[in-house]
This record gives structure tokens, sequence and C-alpha cells, in this order.
């Protein structure tokens, strides 16, 4: 438990010192989304309607010690203001109706290219300097090399517009009503599969080189001579003996990732004009909305601490030698 609050007490303060990044980056940028917002109404606005753009956006005048408590405040309630770009729907429904889609499709690539990637790393290194080896190192390591923005346009440009297979974007056919119903479901399913292919191939490799790297590692060690002299089964020493112990590492592994769910991939998101967070994010950059982009960010970071709190415990749960220190 000490060792548990320890951790607590420090991703606590790594989220106040994000959140104080947060908020003082944007301030030190040039341009003002009010003046912005202003300026392009030419002279539809009359100038006395500037102060009352500033009181609706939450930019107000003042100390920014001030400003600072003050956001310090909406964050641990909630009230993250009102999007630039989205106005007047406050930043929580913007990110909210953004975040189903993101998790669905992040958190489904995620798991499965841990679960797929985990396993042909462990099958590799069991049968190191096999053919199967050297086709899954070779396909990993390239996977991982391509950057996301190629591989999202090479399979949309194969599948999408050569072949004609699955659709070019959207989550789901726009002339359907948004529904808890099969053909929707259908929609989005079918929709979703090529953002998941795209993702999946970026992600996996990374999970099978990782695995099969660490199980290398193991497999020389005297418990894994010992386990194979008692006799038993090559599956038993492959998964309780070697792969129990590699897996620690990947797990860390998989915790970057799941932090990054919430962020949604920005270019998968943007090349299949897909509603998620990371497109949300995409388009607030581009508008300036500073406070959809806080609260996209405040999201992130705390989503890369709690699921990396997890991994302490889950290390805890993994490896009995902690479990004595």
């Amino acid at each position: 438990m000490v060792f548990l609050l320890r951790r607590l007490v420090f991703y606590i303060s790594a989220f106040i010192a994000a959140a104080t990044i947060n908020f003082f980056l944007p301030r030190l940028m040039p341009g003002d989304p009010v003046q912005i917002m202003f300026s392009s109404a030419g002279t539809e606005l009359p100038p006395e309607s500037l102060q009352a753009l500033k009181l609706t956006f939450g930019f107000v005048d003042g100390p920014l010690w001030q400003q600072y408590l003050t956001y310090l405040g909406s964050i641990f309630t909630g009230d993250l203001g009102r999007s630039i770009k989205y106005f007047p729907l406050p930043v929580t429904s913007v990110l909210g109706h953004a975040l189903v889609w993101t998790v669905g499709l992040m958190g489904t690539a995620t798991i499965v290219s841990f679960a797929l990637g985990t396993f042909l790393g462990i099958l590799a290194a069991w049968r190191r300097g096999s053919r199967f080896d050297v086709i899954i190192s070779v396909g990993a390591i390239f996977a991982t090399s391509v950057p996301a923005v190629v591989t999202s346009l090479i399979v949309l440009f194969i599948f999408g517009f050569t072949l004609g297979w699955f659709p070019n974007g959207y989550a789901a056919d726009p002339s359907l009503d948004p529904a808890f119903s099969l053909q929707y479901a259908g929609s989005v399913a079918y929709h979703g599969i090529l953002p998941m292919v795209t993702l999946c191939t970026v992600l996996i490799g990374g999970f099978t080189v990782t695995m099969r790297n660490n199980m290398i590692n193991l497999l020389g060690e005297d418990y894994i001579v010992m386990a194979r002299a008692k006799g038993l089964s090559d599956r038993h020493v492959m998964l309780w003996y070697a792969a129990r112990n590699a897996l620690l590492p990947t797990v860390s592994s998989l915790a970057i990732a799941i932090g990054t769910i919430l962020g949604g991939s920005l270019v998968t998101e943007v090349v299949y004009n897909y509603p998620g967070l990371g497109n949300i994010l995409y388009q607030a950059i581009l508008a300036r909305d500073y406070p959809v982009i806080q609260g996209q960010l405040l999201i992130m970071t705390a989503t890369m601490l709690i699921a990396n709190f997890i991994v302490d415990i889950s290390y805890v749960m993994l490896d009995p030698r902690l479990k004595g220190a």
C-alpha cells in the first residue's frame, strides 16, 4: 500500500503539472481566438460586443494567477467552458460525443493488436531462427517503420478507391438516423473496417517486436532450463514460465497505447473523416478553439496517468518479487 500511495501522489502531482502547462501554453501563443472571431466579422459586430464575446468564452481580463486558480477549479468541477468552433455547445458535450467513436475504434484496435501481437511475438521467439520467425520479425519491423499516414492512404486507396469494397469515410451511412438498431450497428461496423485495419497494422508491429525480444532474453535463464529439465511440456514452459515474465515490459507498452486511446488517432481519423477525438482536436487546432484543445489534452493526460497507475498495480500482481519487496 505504501508503494501504491507513493505512486498515486506522484501521478496527481504529474497531472497538476500537466494542467499548468496546458494553461500557460496557449496563452503564450500569438493571437487571440476572440479577436480573430471579431476581426473576421468585419463591420457586422459593434466594438462593445468584443467584451461580451470574451465573457461568453471565459477570456476574462485579470491577473494571470487568478485566471490560473479559476482554471484549476473548473477542471475539478468538470466545467471546461464552451467551444469556439462549435458554439454554443460546451466542451464536455463536444468531446463526449466524439469519445464514443474513439473508444469504440481505438479501444478495439488496441485490444486486438495487443492480443495478436503478443501471441505472434511469443511464437516467433519460441521458434527463433525459423522461417516463421523471419517472416513475423521482418513484417513487424516494416509495419512499425511505415508512418501511419502512409498506411492509411495505402489502405484507403486499395480497398476504398481501387477495389471499392469499403466506404471511403465517415463512421456510418449519413442517410441513416443514429439509433440502437441492427441496420445502424452494421453500418458502423462496415465503415469502421478500414480504420480498424489501419490502426491494427500500425500497432501490432510494436507489440510483436517487444514481446519477441523480451522472450528471447529470458529463454536462456536458469529457471527456463530447470523447467525443461523437470519434463514440463513446451507449451507449459512457453506460456507460464517464459511468456508470463516477458509480459511485464509489454504491459508498459499497452499502458502507453491505452493512454493514447482517448487522444484518438489524429492521422487515421482525419484521413477517413472519422468523428473521433483526434479529428475534433485537428479541427480545434485549425480554429484555435483553445477550450476544446485544453480539454482534449487534459483527457489524454489523465488517461495516460491512470493507465500507468493500473500498470503499477498489475506489476505487483504479475511479479512476485515486488510483493516481497
